[in-house]
């Protein structure tokens, strides 16, 4: 069984720079404290004062002192009203900040093997959950258990004896309050879970809502969205089942100490234990101090548990997927990449790459070609540090990939993609992703990319649209190539990057990145054209996981190997 990931370092977000709000909001808890208990031994001592006992105040006094309790209730608001909201709401958004941080910790490919469903869930129906039962509870159980503590000073001061018989009843069923909290948090995480199970089919069917369509499975795609909804909601009953149960158990408790206490109260004070009728009454103020935390306490602790549940669920599965960061090493390649012995298998028995041997050399373009399978998308995708469980060594001149920083390699490596995402921002926010870049440097790969007639056409203002629904795919595919001469990457990765794409387009975008210079390029391809392949400085063909030929177009072709057949069954 996998051990837990520490919570720590994520419950240590809702105090970072926090601690003066909860300062404020712990000294509005004593003051409010002090304002009950006042006022409860005003109750006392005008009570007394109308029955003819001499308790030391005129009634204009205890009036006097009846405002100064008031004054000191609206002044424990008034800190409220500073503290609270500003503590929960920088403690979550701070939260949330760390969470989606170490998301982006994470491997480049590593939600091809995760669902995303689960950290939209963390980042919003759970966040909202925490934010609930988790800071706003710490308020609820420090004001609960301070003003309890000072009713029962109060009460022992008043009467030890009726004190003790007090405690005495509170405490079974406290503790029976207390061991039906596991309940709420196993609910609690039941509903997350199915939460995530829901927002996976919900994204799935609107990104695959074309293939929906196309074969008239709506009947059934709505039966699988109802069937989820459906378990969203048992498991939503169940977890209010659980706190009706948990507020039963406490309610019942403070049921029991009610009764318990006013009989008692009452047996004292007609045997003549000293307790008169304005004690009696006191007693029944400040009993409500003790009898509402024996009812919250316990809920409010069984709800901080759930959210921790759903704390430890997040830190569970950031913790998985992790590169972690290695050496730091200088901006550019002076050699190349070298390949030694490279082999791959996602399975054991079944090797994707198999003793791969190559150089790719400084500012050359290469090809990769190959039928399905043959191990050429996992070759790129190794190079972007996506799996370190390769035997062999991948060298970026003399550092080993698994020893790199992930910053350095991503600031010597960019890569194109057949699926380019694009924001729902403007052409410009795009290729810049967000960051400041010179002018002229945006301008420069605007141009070398073939984006001018877009920019020309629509303005670098433009909305891309959700997923980039406003443009096409060239001019996508355009963007992904200036965003990577912006970065000046030093190498150039193309995935089947215009397998997507009508024939012109695809020469047209194939064309621009063997164009740029200066740039090692590595173009995975199934598109076998002459113009474009000659242009390559080297081929390489594999197969069944190896480099079965390496050589220009000219010279596999004269050669009439594995690569000269692949070429002639694809015309």
């Amino acid at each position: 069984m996998k051990e837990n990931a520490s919570i720590r370092p994520y419950t240590r977000q809702f105090y970072r720079g926090n601690g003066w709000l909860l300062v404020l909001a712990m000294v509005q808890t004593l003051l409010l404290t002090a304002a009950n208990i006042l006022i409860s031994w005003l109750i006392q001592q005008i009570i007394d004062l109308t029955t003819g006992a001499d308790v030391g105040f005129t009634l204009l006094q205890l009036v006097l002192l009846s405002l100064a309790g008031l004054g000191l209730e609206v002044l424990a608001f008034v800190f409220a009203y500073f503290s609270r909201p500003r503590f929960i709401a920088r403690g979550i958004g701070q939260y949330k900040d760390y969470v989606f941080a170490q998301i982006c910790r994470k491997g480049i490919s590593a939600f091809s093997g995760e669902s995303s469903s689960l950290y939209i869930s963390a980042l919003s129906n759970d966040a909202a959950s925490i934010e609930t039962n988790y800071l706003t509870n710490i308020f609820v159980i420090a004001t609960n258990s301070v003003l309890c503590a000072g009713a029962l000073a109060m009460m022992f001061w008043y009467s030890p004896l009726l004190t003790i018989l007090s405690v005495g009843l509170s405490v079974l069923p406290l503790l029976a309050s207390l061991s039906t909290g596991n309940l709420v948090a196993k609910a609690e995480k039941q509903v997350s879970d199915r939460n995530d199970a829901y927002m996976t089919t919900l994204k799935d069917s609107l990104l695959g809502f074309s293939v929906i369509k196309s074969f008239r499975a709506e009947a059934q795609m709505c039966r699988l969205f109802a069937e989820k909804v459906r378990e969203v909601s048992d498991a939503k009953c169940l977890r209010g089942k659980m706190s009706v149960l948990v507020q039963l158990v406490a309610n019942c408790a403070g049921t029991i100490v009610q009764f318990g206490v006013f009989l008692i109260g009452a047996y004292l004070a007609l045997t003549g234990y000293g307790l008169s009728a304005g004690t009696v009454l006191v007693f029944v103020q400040l009993l409500n101090f003790v009898i509402q935390p024996v009812g919250t306490i316990p809920q409010a602790v069984a709800e901080c548990r759930a959210a921790r549940a759903l704390i430890q669920k997040a830190a569970n599965a950031l913790s998985e997927n992790l590169r972690e960061e290695g050496q730091v090493i200088k901006a550019g390649l002076d050699r190349g990449i070298t390949l030694q012995d490279l082999s791959y298998a996602y399975e054991p028995e079944k090797p994707i790459l198999q003793n791969v041997n190559m150089t790719f050399q400084t500012g050359k373009s290469y090809a990769l070609v190959g039928a399905s399978g043959s191990g050429k998308s996992t070759m790129l995708n190794l190079l972007m540090a996506s799996d370190p469980r390769y035997s062999g060594s991948i060298r970026f001149d003399e550092a080993e990939l698994r020893t790199l920083s992930s910053a350095s390699l991503y600031e010597m490596v960019s890569v194109i993609q057949q699926n380019v995402f694009v924001f729902n921002a403007s052409i410009r926010d795009n290729i810049t992703l967000f960051s400041d870049f010179p002018r002229e440097d945006v301008d420069r790969a605007i141009r070398q990319s073939g984006l001018s007639s877009l920019i020309e056409a629509r303005g670098e203002d433009y909305l891309c649209g959700e997923n980039g629904n406003g443009l096409s795919g060239g001019e996508k595919q355009r963007i992904s190539i200036a965003r990577s001469l912006l970065r000046k990457s030093q190498v150039l990765l193309a995935d089947e990057a215009t397998a997507a794409l009508d024939a012109q387009t695809a020469y047209q975008v194939s064309s621009a990145i063997l164009d740029l210079e200066g740039l090692t390029r590595i173009v995975v391809t199934h598109a076998l054209d002459e113009s474009l392949l000659s242009r390559y400085d080297c081929i390489l063909t594999l197969k069944n996981g190896q480099i079965a030929e390496a050589g220009t177009f000219r010279e596999l072709m004269e050669k009439k190997g594995f690569f000269y057949s692949l070429y002639t069954v694809a015309q």
